[in-house]
Formats: C-alpha cells, sequence, structure tokens
C-alpha cells in the first residue's frame, strides 16, 4: 500500500553506502587489437584506480595492491598507461599516483612493475601523462611537467621518450606550447602529431594541431596544420601515413576533419552537432576509424554513431542508442570491433563490446553493473527540458522528479527542488543514472540539473555565452530554471535550494549571495574568491590559473569585477543556510578560501556547517567520505526546510 508522507521524508531503499559504492566504475579505455583494456575506480580502496584487461571472454585484474593508474599532468590527469608491443612480448607502462612515475610491467608475468623514471628530487617534482608508444615499441612518448618553483604555476612542460627497459635516461622530444598533448606517430613512423596551446586560452576556446618530422634522437622544428586563437582541436588522429583526424570547430561546432600533410582540409560530415567534448584530460577519443575506408565511429553528443564519408551519412547504432542512450568521451575500435563508455538513465556507466560486423550488432556489456543497484522503481527517468531565460534564449535542462512506488505526497504539497550546477564551467550535464540525485529523488525532493550558458554540448555560440559573464549568466539561468519550475507548479519555490562543486560550487555560492530565489544552498570545493584564482593569486594550479581571464575579463583592465561577483567579498550576505564540503588535499581549488569564507560566518547568526575531509583531492572519490557527505545533505535540507530525516545523522549547525 502506498504511504502518504511529507516529500522529503520519504524511506528509501537507496542509502548513502549505495551511492559510495557506486561511485566508481570503468575510466580509461583503451583497446590492444581486439581486446578492451580500462582503469576502473575502487572507492572502497580510497578510490584507487585499478588495470584490467579483457580477453578470451574473461576480465583480469593485472595490479592490484597499492598501485593506482593515476598522474596529475595539468592536475586533472591524461591517458594514464599504454599497452605496447615489444621484442620479448606485451608490455603495459602506466603511471602509479603515489609518486608520479612511470612504471612497466608484464600483464601475463609474476614480477612486480619496475620503475622506469626516476624518483623525483622533490614532492610531485616530476609528473607524466597521456602515455603512447613509440614507432618501434622500445619507448614511452608522452609529456613531462616539471615543477620549477613554489608556485602552483612554476611547471614546464616538454614532450619526452623514456625507455621500456629503463637502461637510459629519459630525454627531452621537443617542446611546442606551454601545455601539450602526447606526441602520436604516423602508420610508417615518419612523422609525429600533438597539440599544443599557450595561456590564456584554455583548450576548449584554441589550440594547434601540430606536426613534426622524427629525425634523430628527437622531433623536428614543428608546424601548426590546424587549429588557432578561435578554434580548437580536441583530438588528433592518425588516417594515413600523410593525412590526420582532427576532431576540430572552425565553423562553431566540433565535427571531423581529414588534415593533410600537404595542407589540405576537409570536413568528412558538416554538421551542427558536437562530435567532440572538452579537454579537461588529455587522451580524451571522440573518433576512431573502423575496418572499411571512409567509415569512422564517433561519440554524437552522447550517442554513438557511424560517419560513412562516402555515403554521406551520420548514423546512430541504435542496439547501443536503445539501451544506452548516453554515451562518455572514450571512443575504441579494431576492424569493426567497438569499445565505448557509456551510461544510460538507469544503468551506471559501462564498457560495451559493440560487433558492427555481425547482423544485427551484437552489444556486449563488458563490465557488470555495481553489487546493490537499485530497483529501477526508485530511479528518476529525466525529463529533458528547455527553458528561458530573460533574453528568451534557451536553457537546456534535465528535470528528475520525486521518484518512489512506496510514497505519495499529500494533496496540494509541492516537492524541495535541488538546482543542481554542474562543474567546469565548461562541462555540461547529462541525462545518466547518478544515485547521487536517486539519494535525494527516492526521499521526495526534486532535482534539476541545468545546463546554464556556457555549457558544452551545444555549440562554440552557446559556450561562449559565459565569457566575461561568470558569476551572471550562470547564476541567472540557474535561478531562471528553479523559478520557472515553481511557477508551473512543479517545485515548491518556497524550498529551493541550490549545489555544485568546483566551479558549480562557486555558482552556488555567488547565487546565494546575489539572487533571492534559494531558501540554502550545498557548496562543495568551490572558487570564492576570483582574486586568488588569478596567476598572481597563487590559490590555483597553472592549468586554470588566467581560465577566468575569459570568464570575467583581465584582473588589470576590470578589477571591480572581480571583488563584485565574489562570493567571498561579503560571505554575510548569504540568502540562507550554507553547508560547505572540502577536501583537505585540494590542489586544484584548495581549502584556503573555504576556510575564510566559513570563519566569516560564526558568530553571524547565519545557520551554516563546514566538514572537511584529509586525503581527498578535487571531488570526492573515497566511499566513507561520499558516504558522509550525502547523509550531512540531507540532514542539512531537512533542518533547513522544517522535517525529519529519519535514518540519517543530525548535522550540526552552528550560527
Amino acid at each position: 500500500m502506498v504511504k502518504i508522507a511529507s516529500y522529503g521524508t520519504w524511506a528509501s531503499p537507496i542509502d548513502a553506502k549505495d551511492v559510495a559504492s557506486a561511485g566508481g566504475g570503468p575510466n580509461w579505455l583503451d583497446m590492444h587489437g581486439a581486446q578492451a583494456w580500462w582503469t576502473e575506480g575502487l572507492p572502497q580502496e580510497g578510490g584507487r584506480l585499478e588495470l584490467r584487461r579483457h580477453r578470451d571472454g574473461v576480465t583480469d585484474s593485472l595490479l592490484g595492491g597499492s598501485w593506482n593508474v593515476r598522474n596529475r599532468l595539468h592536475e586533472y590527469g591524461g591517458r594514464p598507461f599504454v599497452v605496447i608491443d615489444t621484442a620479448d612480448g606485451v608490455r603495459v607502462a602506466f603511471t602509479n599516483w603515489t609518486d608520479q612515475r612511470v612504471y612497466v610491467t608484464n600483464p601475463d608475468g609474476d614480477a612486480d612493475p619496475a620503475a622506469l623514471t626516476p624518483e623525483p628530487e622533490r614532492s610531485h617534482g616530476l609528473r607524466y601523462g597521456d602515455l603512447v608508444a613509440s614507432p618501434d615499441g622500445t619507448e614511452v612518448w608522452c609529456v613531462r611537467e616539471t615543477v620549477t618553483g613554489e608556485l602552483p604555476t612554476d611547471i614546464r612542460r616538454d614532450l619526452v621518450a623514456i625507455p621500456l627497459d629503463g637502461s637510459g635516461a629519459v630525454r627531452s622530444l621537443g617542446a611546442s606550447h606551454h601545455f601539450l598533448t602526447g606526441p602520436k606517430p604516423s602508420p610508417d613512423g615518419r612523422h609525429v602529431a600533438w597539440l599544443g596551446w599557450n595561456h590564456p586560452a584554455m583548450p576548449w576556446d584554441g589550440t594547434e594541431l601540430c606536426v613534426a618530422e622524427i629525425a634523430g634522437d628527437g622531433f623536428g622544428p614543428h608546424r601548426v596544420l590546424a587549429g588557432g586563437p578561435a578554434e580548437a582541436v580536441c583530438q588528433v588522429e592518425w588516417d594515413s601515413a600523410d593525412a590526420l583526424l582532427a576532431v576540430t570547430d572552425p565553423d562553431g561546432w566540433w565535427n571531423v576533419y581529414r588534415v593533410g600533410l600537404d595542407g589540405t582540409v576537409l570536413n568528412l560530415h558538416a554538421c551542427q552537432e558536437e562530435l567532440g567534448g572538452p579537454l579537461w584530460r588529455v587522451g580524451g577519443r571522440f573518433v576512431a576509424k573502423l575496418a572499411a575506408e571512409g567509415r569512422y565511429v564517433v561519440n554524437r553528443h552522447g550517442h554513438v554513431a557511424v560517419l560513412d564519408e562516402h555515403a554521406g551519412t551520420l548514423t546512430d547504432i541504435a542496439e547501443v542508442v536503445a539501451d544506452w542512450p548516453v554515451v562518455g568521451g572514450s571512443v575504441n575500435a579494431h576492424g569493426d570491433i567497438v569499445t565505448v563508455l557509456a551510461a544510460g538513465p538507469r544503468r551506471e556507466v559501462a564498457l560495451l563490446h559493440v560487433d558492427l560486423g555481425t547482423s544485427p550488432v551484437t552489444v556486449t556489456e563488458l563490465t557488470p553493473q555495481p553489487e546493490g543497484t537499485p530497483d529501477p522503481a526508485y530511479l528518476p527517468m529525466p525529463q529533458e527540458r528547455v527553458f528561458t531565460d530573460a533574453q528568451g534564449r534557451d536553457i537546456p535542462a534535465f528535470v528528475y522528479l520525486p521518484t518512489n512506488p512506496d510514497f505519495a505526497a499529500p494533496d496540494g504539497e509541492l516537492p524541495p527542488f535541488l538546482v543542481h550546477v554542474h562543474g567546469g564551467p565548461t562541462g555540461a550535464s547529462s541525462p545518466t543514472l547518478d544515485l547521487d540525485f536517486a539519494y535525494f529523488t527516492s526521499r521526495g525532493f526534486g532535482v534539476v540539473a541545468v545546463n546554464y550558458g556556457g555549457s558544452t554540448g551545444y555549440g562554440r555560440e552557446f559556450r561562449e555565452r559565459l565569457r566575461d559573464q561568470w558569476g551572471i549568466v550562470d547564476v541567472q539561468d540557474c535561478a531562471a530554471v528553479g523559478t520557472a519550475l515553481a511557477a508551473e507548479g512543479t517545485a515548491d519555490g518556497t524550498r529551493l535550494a541550490v549545489r555544485g562543486g568546483s566551479a558549480g560550487g562557486w555558482t552556488s555560492a555567488a547565487s546565494l549571495t546575489s539572487v533571492d530565489v534559494y531558501r540554502c544552498g550545498t557548496v562543495m570545493y568551490p572558487i570564492l574568491d576570483l582574486r586568488g584564482w588569478t596567476a598572481d593569486g597563487g590559490q590555483t594550479h597553472d592549468f586554470e590559473s588566467r581560465y577566468v581571464e575569459g570568464l570575467v575579463g583581465s584582473y588589470a583592465e576590470h578589477p571591480e569585477r572581480y571583488r563584485d561577483r565574489s562570493p567571498s567579498q561579503d560571505p554575510k550576505s548569504v540568502s540562507g543556510p550554507v553547508l560547505m564540503l572540502q577536501g583537505l588535499d585540494d590542489q586544484i581549488c584548495p581549502p584556503v578560501q573555504a576556510d575564510e569564507f566559513m570563519a566569516v560566518l560564526d558568530g553571524s547568526g547565519i545557520p551554516h556547517a563546514y566538514l572537511t575531509f584529509e586525503g581527498e583531492q578535487h571531488g570526492f572519490r573515497k566511499a566513507e567520505t561520499i558516504r558522509v557527505t550525502h547523509e550531512a545533505e540531507l540532514s542539512f535540507y531537512g533542518q533547513v526546510f522544517g522535517f525529519t530525516t529519519p535514518g540519517v545523522p543530525q548535522l550540526g549547525l552552528s550560527e
């Protein structure tokens, strides 16, 4: 029998431990021949990434123990492993999180991995990422970061070669820009290609596709074949010995181009659709070659599709789209075998093996859904909606309604709603299963994930709505969506909350200090003071140290913007209670800004709570942290909105 109870008080079979156990899954993906290789996150082991392989119907874990296949390239990490054919058989080179060194292992042997790079002279003094194999299989080629000083921006990068046998020193192959992706050799071993960009550009603003001859112990002078200050190449692969595939956006949409070494450029299928994405982590793959000449598999803004150059078609793979409507940014192919990381509204991220050579196409799930995946009856189906801003422009969003077959609310009651703000801000929310949302919707909350102006997936023009407008457009768009849901009777306008992490934490805090829409907010590992996020401010890492120049304007020319938009300018102006969650080892948004913001609230009379977590970096990976933060957030909303939250510890609020 369905019970009648107020929204927010419903008993749910989805507890915080379930959310924590679902926080892992497959991550980086590669193929070696027809075999799939990937990393998989393990929240119960502190969030470490294990290396796995699937062959002959069996999945193997290859490292175990304390090995953690991650790196700190650009702080967000780059491709952390590469499978290499050597004279002695298959070897795997990988980066290890603890010491940031590169190791090599025989996946079929018993010996421990052997270090290939030297012990850094000081902690994290050297980092490596975006690993590829040299043409002859005797070396690993990658990007090296060298810490040159005390400031987080004191970083130098170059492209290097690392001997697989450990017999020689790491040698520099060349460099072109301040930021680089790993060098990819041509099929004939004569040329090499990579992407590069310089401050103040971010990689989705402008990058350059560089090509050089492989000469002697390094690379010859490079030349630029595509890209520029207003064109962002987000992937490069070799199509043949004399032509490259580039995912780039000279016409405002990430499409697939063939770029010849002779300078010719051809869009293989011109469309106003995104076939690429932002380069937050270097080594992502949005396109891969299939067996037949002129056929490619692509990530079509969340769907797996086949691009047929000769037929002039871009066709979704229906067998995948039917069950997995949203696909992650990892596309690989060998012949007609495709592997992708995919998720659906009621399925966690999984590794799919897709055989395009069968009729119908065969789709096999190589990674199981996590144990304890909830009954689909308790999982909300996202509603794709489009709202409008004050200028009548579109604001895409995904609406998740309260969903629990055991409960209904009293007649006339409207649910509290959480306005979720994605990070980046050059990012996007997608309609995949997120137990983070289901934890709340199964208790009677609504959630709306807003793709505010500046989000990716809608072309460059939409992405650049946020130029100079961060703290304005994002705040106004999220407020417009929350207000619209209340006006139409979907949400209780007196019980709206805003929540987000990183750049989403910025928008959440900025919303609480600039608009009167929300009763309260949860702010996670945020940016709060723009001045600290400048190159001179010294409070963030090199990759994003000049990001705000495009989002806000230069500090020298517009100091008032930095002052007036920063939530830290007047924390006491928040419109309601605040829950702050922060990792103490965060190098991207260090805790200093959260510390200062919350210290001002002490004694202010504004209810607040501040939880910090040892060993957590940017975003939470440990199962215990994920459990604690979700229980704290639920208790927080219950206290603010005036209802009891059964089954969770009471969060202590200070004033």
